[in-house]
C-alpha cells in the first residue's frame, strides 16, 4: 500500500527521486544476491527462491519507479501503487532479508549491533501491527482524499518524499503482519490477522471513494480514474490474499515447531543432559 508512483514523471524522463529510487532498488537486490552467495559459499543453506523473491522485488520497484507504465495517467499511477507500496514488500518480506543478514555477518560488534538494533524498543513501536497499518493505510487517506495529491504532482521535491515515505510505510507494514524476521516481539496471529483485515477494508473503501470522485484538485478523466479505482480494489486484493496465506502458512508452521519441541521435551529422561541443557538456556 505505498505509493512509489505518486504520478509519472515529467514528459522528459523520470525524476530526480524516481532515478535514486532505481538504482537503490537494484543496488539492495545485488547486496541480497551477494549475501546469499557468501552463506552458501561456506556450507550453509538458502533457499534459492528466496533469491528470486527479492530480486523480483527489486525489479519490480526499479520499473515501476523508473520506467513507463501502461493506461492513463492516473491508471499508470495505481499499477504502479500496486508494484511498489504492496506486491515488492511483499516479495522483499518473504526473502527474509534481516535473518539472512545476521547469518552472513560474522560474529562480531556488526552483528551484535544489527540484531540489538532489530530488537529495540522504537522498533518494536514500529512494527506494533495496528500502528504500521496506520501509517500505511492513513498515508494512503491523506494523499487521495486532501489536495496533498495535485500539490505534489508536479513537485519534484515533494514527489520524491510522499514516494519514500509510502515505499517505507508499505514495507514496514507488510514486515509486521508477516513478522518472518526476528523482531522484539511476535505478535500473535489473531492480532496479526485482524489488523490485515481492518487494513484490507481501509484500502477497499478509499478505492471505491476514488471511484466515486477523484483526489481533491484533479481533473483525471472518468474513464482513466475508474480504471485506476479498479486496479487498487482488485489488485489491493490479489496482494492481500497473498498476505494472508503467508501469515497462515507462518501460523501452521510455528504450531507445527511447537508440538515438535513438546515431543521432545516429553521423551526427554527426567535429570538427563537434554533437560539441564534446555533449563540452563532458559527455554523452559
Amino acid at each position: 500500500m505505498t505509493l512509489a508512483h505518486v504520478h509519472p514523471g515529467p514528459a522528459t524522463g523520470p525524476g530526480t527521486g524516481q532515478l535514486l529510487t532505481v538504482v537503490a532498488a537494484l543496488l539492495v537486490a545485488v547486496a541480497y544476491l551477494l549475501a546469499a552467495g557468501r552463506l552458501r559459499g561456506r556450507g550453509d543453506a538458502w533457499p534459492r527462491w528466496r533469491d528470486v523473491s527479492f530480486t523480483a522485488g527489486g525489479v519490480g520497484t526499479a520499473w515501476a519507479s523508473g520506467g513507463t507504465v501502461p493506461g492513463g495517467p492516473f491508471t499508470g499511477h495505481m499499477i504502479q501503487h500496486l508494484v511498489v507500496g504492496m506486491a515488492a514488500p511483499l516479495l522483499f518480506v518473504v526473502a527474509r532479508p534481516l535473518t539472512l543478514a545476521l547469518r552472513a555477518l560474522r560474529p562480531g560488534r556488526a552483528r551484535r549491533r544489527l540484531l540489538a538494533l532489530a530488537r529495540s524498543r522504537p522498533v518494536g513501536w514500529l512494527v506494533l501491527p495496528p500502528l504500521a497499518a496506520l501509517l500505511d493505510v492513513g498515508g494512503l487517506w491523506l494523499l487521495y482524499r486532501t489536495e496533498l495529491f495535485a500539490a505534489m504532482r508536479h513537485q519534484p521535491l515533494p514527489h520524491g518524499v510522499v514516494h519514500a515515505h509510502m515505499l517505507a510505510a508499505g514495507f514496514v507494514f507488510t514486515f509486521a503482519v508477516c513478522q518472518l524476521d526476528p523482531v522484539r516481539r511476535r505478535w500473535s496471529v489473531a492480532v496479526r490477522g485482524a489488523t490485515l483485515l481492518a487494513a484490507c477494508a481501509a484500502h477497499a473503501v478509499l478505492a471505491k471513494t476514488l471511484y466515486a470522485s477523484p483526489p481533491p484538485g484533479t481533473d483525471f478523466t472518468p474513464a482513466d480514474l475508474h480504471r485506476g479505482a479498479q486496479w487498487m480494489y482488485y489488485g489491493g486484493d490479489v496482494v492481500d490474499a497473498a498476505m494472508a496465506v503467508v501469515l497462515g502458512v507462518g501460523w501452521y508452521a510455528a504450531g507445527g515447531r511447537a508440538r515438535a519441541r513438546r515431543t521432545r521435551r516429553g521423551a526427554a529422561p527426567t535429570g538427563s543432559k537434554t533437560e539441564v541443557d534446555q533449563c540452563s538456556r532458559g527455554t523452559w
